[in-house]
């Protein structure tokens, strides 16, 4: 489709060129975390101050370069925070994405542990069957008994005395003896299987350890940009009063920043409800609030038990093993955890999967802008929703959402071949195949 280059996520082993540790500037995260920003928050001058400053040349030139000075320091505090949300981000998609492979491993090792045990006793009981026809025709339990023994000089006797039977004999101790290998195998298994849950553990605890930072680093961020948005534009408007020489008041400056906030305030809005009517109408393909989603590729259609077909397009990766895509940036996972879900264009609305509490809304890695919902209905359920575009966000952590709502905006953030949505389905904070889970409650991902 044009429009997407291959649009597969990439979740390449790289970072993002995000450089910077966590440590280096955690000092500055803790200060904005216990209300004390470095723009020095209670030394913000009013418009009295500028008033007053205009009357002299000597307390305006002063006034600017303070102003200034906060100008520039709100903006190192967003860009310091943000670099740091950003580090900590990847610092847990790492740590998530070792716990999962190591996750899939302890399964895979199980899975091969229980198809051993099951030859194992599946020739077991075939030599049984054997074992007990040969004891109702002869009625020689000793001979059986020297036939299991694993005595070469044993088995001839019993091979003489058995004569005719040496066929069957044969074949039963082939039986026992691939039962035995079976045996030692599926142990050796479990035993592998044992020590990767084990070492799933301990790298689950490592990710848990490395979100709560990535939360305090997220929390820093959000707090330097909302400090920047309440007082920017003010400053900027100050800054403008005391450079100008004109005969314009401050009153006019003070005015015209009151019109800028009601500006920016009534875009908002109309983005918002913009957002809202793309929901109700079905949006990135079209849709309804309810009925059957049979054959529909459009983001926002209800299925069964309140679940929502999150974006609309085509599924341009599917969930698993599969082979990497490979750019001059990197390569995609050879495991894919979720599915792609691809409509050609950045900016398309994704919807709420499912009601729940937003977790996470930050970049997370490999996922870019990411977004995690927990249904919060006692089954260990998540959604998760990479690559969100830029300023995409429509939510934010702790904030509740409904099925079907609008939560962010489609994008190519973080290890992306194109504008898509990497859609998760979780089980107590495992990924799990969300095209099966959305199918069996009436939402196809095709």
């Amino acid at each position: 489709m044009p429009g997407v280059r291959r649009a597969r996520a990439a979740h390449r082993t790289r970072r993002g060129g995000v450089a910077l540790s966590i440590t280096t500037i955690g000092a500055l995260i803790l200060g904005l975390l216990l209300g004390v920003p470095a723009a020095y928050a209670d030394e913000y001058p009013s418009w009295d101050d500028v008033q007053a400053a205009k009357a002299n040349e000597s307390a305006a030139s002063a006034e600017v370069t303070r102003i200034q000075g906060l100008i520039a320091s709100l903006t190192q505090n967003v860009a310091d925070t943000k670099a740091a949300a950003d580090a900590a981000g990847a610092e847990y998609f790492t740590a998530q994405q070792a716990a999962n492979a190591q996750a899939r491993r302890a399964d895979d090792l199980q899975t091969q542990a229980d198809t051993q045990k099951k030859i194992a006793d599946d020739a077991a009981s075939k030599a049984g069957q054997i074992a007990a026809q040969l004891s109702r025709d002869g009625g020689d339990t000793t001979a059986l008994q020297l036939f299991f023994s694993k005595s070469t000089e044993n088995k001839d006797e019993l091979l003489q005395r058995l004569g005719q039977m040496d066929r069957v004999l044969a074949g039963t101790q082939a039986i026992y003896d691939r039962a035995l290998e079976a045996k030692n195998t599926a142990q050796s298994m479990t035993d592998q299987a044992t020590s990767a849950r084990t070492e799933r553990d301990r790298l689950a605890k490592v990710a848990q350890g490395k979100l709560a930072a990535a939360q305090t680093a997220a929390q820093a961020a959000q707090a330097a940009l909302a400090d920047q948005q309440t007082h920017l534009g003010v400053l900027q408007a100050q800054l403008a009063a005391l450079q100008d020489t004109t005969a314009k008041t401050v009153a006019g400056y003070q005015e015209g920043e009151a019109v800028r906030a009601a500006a920016a305030a009534a875009a908002e809005a109309q983005r918002l409800a913009a957002a809202e009517a793309a929901r109700q109408s079905g949006g990135g393909g079209g849709g309804s609030s309810g009925g059957d989603t049979s054959g529909s590729s459009g983001g926002g259609w209800s299925g069964s038990d309140g679940w929502v077909r999150p974006f609309g397009g085509y599924q341009s990766s599917g969930y698993g093993y599969r082979v990497p895509d490979c750019n001059a940036s990197g390569c995609s996972s050879s495991f894919h955890e979720g599915v792609d879900l691809a409509d050609g264009s950045c900016g398309s609305p994704i919807y709420a999967a499912h009601s729940g509490t937003v977790t996470m809304a930050w970049y997370y890695g490999g996922y870019g802008n990411y977004i995690r919902i927990e249904n919060n209905d006692g089954t260990g359920i998540g959604t998760g929703y990479g690559h969100i575009d830029y300023g995409g966000f429509n939510v934010s952590p702790g904030q509740w959402v409904n099925a079907g709502q609008v939560i962010a905006y489609a994008g190519n953030t973080g290890g992306s071949f194109g504008c898509h949505l990497h859609f998760e389905v979780y089980q107590d904070d495992y990924p799990i195949n969300p095209i099966n889970f959305m199918e069996n409650r009436g939402v196809y991902m095709g």
